[in-house]
Formats: structure tokens, sequence, C-alpha cells
């Protein structure tokens, strides 16, 4: 979350209280603050220690050239029609580290183990460290135990533990620093997204391709059966050739994972802002009545209507999912008479 402060006549303050929230970039007059609540056991709030926060609180501040920086793409939300000048800020979670990506270069903290924060040891940062192997990025995507990212030249880099395929290396041992993943397709990447134990990546086609954990709940798009890794993980990114239409972004959650296309429908695993949705069902998180337990390729996610009939079909604009749960929003529009 960052808050926008009011702004200040002179610089940030010298004093102690002040020192305990670092600025992390400084590149104009205009004040921001990164902020962080909830529980901190493993550093992930970026306070200096172990802790839980109630409440949003500080952990960074940032002085940017311009009152509304240009947002960074997140999994999940269709790219920009047109993108305004600017810096480029983004925040991005995983289930035990957190990270800030400013201008294409990245500070990250929170647990370690497994290499996940990219920094060459698998030790722990309780406060924002900034790493000098991330630069020119365009997205980060952190998940449970591994963290990925793309670059403004379409690369996909991706660190950490890598016992499920989720690195997509074609092996399934730990990266330290970020590695590039070389895999099958044609063309960059333009869209990116992770979970706790496996990747999503959308070609400038439209092409989705994913690897990692799959326990035969279909999480992957790729049809029954699973990978031939440990517990049905795959380390070689695969085409999910089941989807009809070409995608735009993707979001990856525990035991599933959705596609929207361009137009904004959505697949829960769309035709003009479809939704689809597969994996695992048993919550009703795939947003289909009926369906089996484990949907192991992708269905067309439909909406209920509020009654009103001089709105036009919802267009789903961006999607958010978590372990077994799932948001969207929406736009409509007023129908011509």
């Amino acid at each position: 979350m960052f808050r926008r402060l009011l702004p200040h006549r002179r610089r940030f303050s010298t004093s102690s209280a002040s020192n305990a929230t670092p600025t992390l970039y400084s590149n104009g007059n205009t004040p921001f603050s990164l902020l962080s609540w909830g529980r901190g056991a493993s550093g992930q709030l970026g306070g200096g220690k172990e802790e839980r926060r109630l409440y949003p609180s500080p952990v960074a501040h940032l002085l940017l050239p311009e009152s509304d920086p240009q947002l960074a793409p997140t999994p999940g939300r269709l790219p920009s029609a047109g993108e305004t000048p600017g810096v480029e800020v983004g925040i991005s979670c995983g289930l035990f580290h957190s990270a800030l990506l400013v201008e294409g270069g990245a500070w990250v903290w929170g647990k370690g183990d497994g290499g996940r924060l990219g920094l060459g040891d698998e030790s722990s940062a309780f406060v924002p460290r900034h790493n000098p192997n991330l630069r020119d990025l365009r997205l980060l995507a952190l998940g449970g135990i591994h963290s990925a990212a793309l670059t403004t030249s379409g690369d996909v880099f991706t660190w950490g533990y890598g016992g499920f395929g989720a690195l997509g290396h074609y092996v399934y041992h730990r990266e330290l620093l970020p590695k590039q993943v070389n895999g099958p397709w044609k063309g960059k990447i333009m869209h990116i997204a992770t979970s706790g134990a496996h990747t999503a990546a959308i070609t400038n086609s439209g092409e989705l391709y994913t690897w990692g954990r799959d326990e035969g709940d279909g999480r992957l798009g790729l049809g029954s059966g699973g990978g031939p890794g440990e517990v049905g993980s795959l380390s070689v990114p695969s085409k999910v050739n089941a989807l009809p239409v070409p995608v735009a972004a993707v979001a990856c959650g525990g035991f599933f994972t959705m596609a929207l296309t361009s137009d904004g429908q959505l697949w829960s695993w769309g035709e003009k802002g479809d939704l689809y949705m597969w994996g695992n069902s048993r919550d009703c998180q795939l947003g289909v009545p009926g369906l089996p337990e484990v949907q192991p390729l992708p269905v067309k996610v439909n909406f209920l209507r509020d009654g009103d009939e001089d709105l036009g079909p919802p267009r789903v604009i961006s999607v958010a999912i978590g372990a077994s749960h799932a948001m969207c929003l929406v736009s409509t529009q007023q129908l011509e008479k």
C-alpha cells in the first residue's frame, strides 16, 4: 500500500525517529510512503524485527518527481491502453517475503531460505535491501518459496526453491541468484504470475505457458496426470493448448489459475473480457457451480446480472486470487437506446 504524504518544505528529518524509516529512492520532491501490516515473523513487514502490525505502518519513504507515478504491471491486471510517462513503481508480496520496484530496480526483504530474495545466499532480511542482481524490471511476482521477474526486454528470471519445478529451469534444485528461464516460446514474454509453487507466463502473441507443482489438481491447465517430477511437478514451461483465444493477463492461486483476455473476458480455466479458471474447486473458488473437486481444464465463468437491463455485460479489468478465494474488478456500461 502506498500513501501520499503531505508536501514538506524541507528534507526528511535526520532524527533517530526518522532514521527508523529509510528513504529508498530520491528523484523528486513529492513524498510517498510504503506501508505494511499483519504478521511479520519472517521479516516480511520490513520494520527491522519480528513483529505483528495491527494497522498500516511505514516501511520506507520515496521521493518522486510527480504526484501520480506510473503503476508497474501486476499479475492479473490487463496492460494499460496508453502508458503515461513517469517513474514506474510497484509492490509485491509473497508468502513470507516482500519487494518494492522503482524505475526498474528492486528492494527485497523477508524470509531468505531457498534463496527467494535473490541476494546470493539464504539469509533473511528484516529491512528492505537493494538487490543489485535485478535491473531493468517491469514486473515482480513473489511466490511462496520462489520469486519471478519480467524485464523490459521481455525476459523472465526466477530464483529460490526449485524442488517442485516452479523455477522452470528443467531441473529441481534451488537458485540463489536470478536465472533466466529459457522456455520453448517464440517472441517475448509480456506478463507473468506465480503462486506457492507454480508459475505462468504470457507471450506477446497471447500464448500461455505454465510450469511447477500440480498434485493432480489441474492448476497448470495441461489436463489430467500432472508432471513427471516430485508430486506431479513439471519443471518444463509448457503451453496451455486448451485455451481457445489469446490471453493478456494471468493470476496464480494456491491450487488453481485464471487467465484474462485482452477485451476483458475471464477464464477461470474469454471472449471480450471473459474469465476462465481451472484447478481445485473444492471451496467454490472457481466461481462455477457444479464442477468436480478437480477441474483440470479451463472453464468459462459467467456473471450474475443485478437485474438492470440498461447495463451491458460486465467487462473484467483486473483479477486477483489467493490460496482458496478469488476477486475481480469489472466495469459495465450503459446501453444506448
